[in-house]
C-alpha cells in the first residue's frame, strides 16, 4: 500500500499555524513512509472563500518547505462530481429530501431545549410518500438532501493517536444533511460529505487533522461505508494552546503563518517548532532538526493526546539557532527585506560633500556579520543596524553622560586629528589610533573607548566598536559623528 495523505485548508482566511502544523504532520507522515502529500482547497464555501488568501495558504505552504506532489484540487471546480454522488444515495434509499421549514426545525429545537435535552433532528421526513413530497413541493418549499443514520449503530475506529474511539448513532444528532436546499435538483453538497468524496476519489489511506474534527468522524466512517469505499486510518493530533491552556487565537497575537514571516521568523525555525508542537523525537534531547530529519523519525506513536502550548520563548530560541547559523549572503538576503520595509536605503546610497556614499553588498555583508550572532528574529535587524543607516544619531542619556566625562572631548578631538592620515581605515590602523590616543592623551583606555563608542553610536552599550568603526568610516559618517560629539562634550 502506498502511504496517501491530504492537507484541506479552506481559503477563507489566511493560513492558520494550526492548519500548518497538520499540514507538517502530514507531509512528515507521507515522506517517512514514503507516500504522497496531497493539497487539497476546499473552497465550497463561495461567499467566504477568496482567490488572496488561496494565494496566502499556497505560498504559505511553499515557505514552510512543505511541496506537495499532487494537487492543488478544487472543490469548487468538482460540483457536478459531488451532486452525482448525492443522487447515487437518493437512488439507494440511503439519503432522502428533507422539507422542514427553518421556523420548524427552531421549533424542534427550542421545545428539545425546554425539556433539557441535547438538539439534534427528529428524522420527520425520513419516509416521506410521493404524495406527501409533492405536497410540500406544491407549497413552495425546497429541500435539503439528508444522510440516513441509524440511532441504534455504533461507529468504532482505531485513531492512531487516541487509541479507540466509539460513537452511537444516536449522539451524532440525527439525520445529516449532505446538501443545502434547492428548487431543483441537489443543492450544494456540504463539507463532511464532500470530503468523504474527495478522499475515495483521491484514494487518500490516512486522514491526519485536529482533534477538534473528531465529531465529523463517526458521520464521514458511515458515508465510506454507504459508497462501499475502505475507510481510512484516522489520526487526530492535539490542539495548539496558549500558555494559559486555552485553544490558540487570533486574542493571543499572530496566528497566520503571513504574520510570523512578518515577525521575522524563519522558515526553517518555525516550521521545526510546529514539527515539536504536539510530536517528540525518540531523542528527547534532540530540538534541532529539518523537516527531512525528522520524516525519518517520525511516527503517531510519539504524538501526544493532551494539547499542545505555544511557547514564544521556545520558538525565539530556536529561530535564533538557525539564524545564527545561516550564511552570511543567505542572511543578508532574508534582511533586505526588513530593512527596506524600514525605508533603509542602500545599493546606491547618495553623494556627499565630501565623498560618495555607497552602502553595496559587499558592505551590507559586513554589517550582517556584525549583527548576525545577536538577532533572535529577522526584524531585529532593523533596530540593531539603524544607526548604520542614519545620517545622525541621538545620544542617550549615558551617551551624553560619557561625553561630558572629563578628558573626553580631548580624545575625540586626538582621535578625529589621526585619522587625517587615514584615508581609509583598516581594523589595524583603528587599533594603532586608540593606542596612540592614549599614550599621547595619557588616559586610561577605556575612556578612549566609551568616548568612542558614544560618538559613533550614540550610546555606550552596542556590538563591535572597532568592526562598527570600520563600517561608518567606509561611508563616511564616521568623522561628522566624531564632530557632532565634540560639541555635544564641550
Amino acid at each position: 500500500m502506498t502511504v496517501r495523505v491530504r492537507i484541506a485548508p479552506s481559503p477563507t482566511g489566511n493560513l492558520h499555524i494550526g492548519t500548518a502544523r497538520t499540514a507538517v504532520f502530514n507531509w512528515l507522515f507521507a515522506r517517512h513512509h514514503g507516500g504522497k502529500f496531497i493539497l487539497r482547497i476546499e473552497d465550497t464555501d463561495l461567499e467566504r472563500s477568496r482567490p488572496e488568501y488561496t494565494d496566502n495558504i499556497l505560498e504559505g505552504l511553499r515557505w514552510l518547505g512543505l511541496n506537495w506532489d499532487e494537487g492543488p484540487f478544487f472543490q469548487s471546480q468538482r460540483l457536478d462530481f459531488y451532486k452525482e454522488a448525492v443522487e447515487k444515495l437518493l437512488d439507494q434509499g440511503l439519503a432522502y429530501r428533507c422539507y422542514t421549514t427553518s421556523e420548524e426545525l427552531e421549533a424542534l429545537r427550542e421545545a428539545q431545549k425546554a425539556r433539557g435535552e441535547a438538539p439534534r433532528y427528529d428524522n420527520r421526513h425520513r419516509n416521506l410518500t410521493p404524495e406527501q413530497r409533492a405536497a410540500f413541493e406544491a407549497e413552495g418549499r425546497s429541500s435539503v438532501i439528508r444522510f440516513k443514520i441509524e440511532d441504534g449503530r455504533e461507529i468504532v475506529w482505531n485513531d492512531l493517536v487516541r487509541g479507540k474511539m466509539s460513537w452511537r448513532g444516536s449522539d451524532l444528532g440525527g439525520d445529516m444533511v449532505i446538501a443545502r436546499a434547492s428548487e431543483e435538483g441537489s443543492g450544494q453538497p456540504l463539507y463532511n460529505f464532500v470530503v468523504v468524496v474527495d478522499d475515495i476519489d483521491m484514494e487518500i489511506t490516512h486522514v491526519i487533522r485536529g482533534e477538534d474534527h473528531i465529531a465529523n468522524t463517526a458521520k464521514q466512517i458511515l458515508l465510506y461505508e454507504a459508497m462501499g469505499a475502505k475507510i481510512p486510518e484516522f489520526s487526530h493530533t492535539p490542539l495548539i494552546l496558549n500558555m494559559e491552556g486555552r485553544k490558540l487565537s487570533k486574542r493571543d497575537g499572530v496566528t497566520s503563518i503571513s504574520d510570523f514571516q512578518k515577525m521575522g521568523f524563519t522558515s526553517e525555525g518555525l516550521v521545526n517548532y510546529m514539527t515539536l508542537l504536539g510530536w517528540s523525537p525518540p531523542d528527547s534531547t534532540q530540538e534541532i532538526f529539518t523537516l527531512e530529519t525528522a520524516a525519518k523519525e517520525f511516527g503517531f506513536e510519539r504524538v501526544n493526546k493532551a494539547g499542545a502550548k505555544f511557547d514564544w520563548d521556545k520558538l525565539d530560541w530556536l529561530n535564533s539557532q538557525y539564524i545564527h547559523k545561516t550564511p552570511v549572503d543567505k542572511l543578508t538576503d532574508l534582511l533586505i527585506p526588513f530593512w527596506e520595509a524600514a525605508g533603509y536605503k542602500f545599493d546606491g546610497g547618495r553623494v556627499d560633500a565630501e565623498r560618495l556614499l555607497v552602502r553595496d553588498r559587499p558592505w551590507l555583508e559586513q554589517l550582517v556579520t556584525l549583527i548576525s550572532q545577536s538577532l533572535t528574529r529577522l526584524v531585529d535587524g532593523v533596530a540593531q543596524s539603524q544607526l548604520f543607516f542614519s545620517d545622525t544619531v541621538e545620544f542617550s542619556e549615558e551617551g551624553s553622560t560619557q561625553l561630558k566625562q572629563e578628558g573626553s572631548a580631548a580624545v575625540l578631538e586626538a582621535i578625529v586629528t589621526a585619522l587625517e592620515n587615514q584615508p581609509q581605515l583598516s581594523e589595524a590602523a583603528a587599533q594603532d589610533i586608540i593606542k596612540q590616543v592614549v599614550k599621547e592623551q595619557k588616559v586610561k583606555k577605556g575612556l578612549v573607548m566609551r568616548s568612542l563608542r558614544a560618538a559613533l553610536t550614540g550610546d555606550v552599550h552596542g556590538p563591535d566598536l572597532i568592526q562598527s568603526w570600520l563600517l561608518l568610516n567606509q561611508i563616511g559618517l564616521d568623522k561628522p559623528r566624531l564632530s557632532r560629539a565634540i560639541t555635544e562634550a564641550k
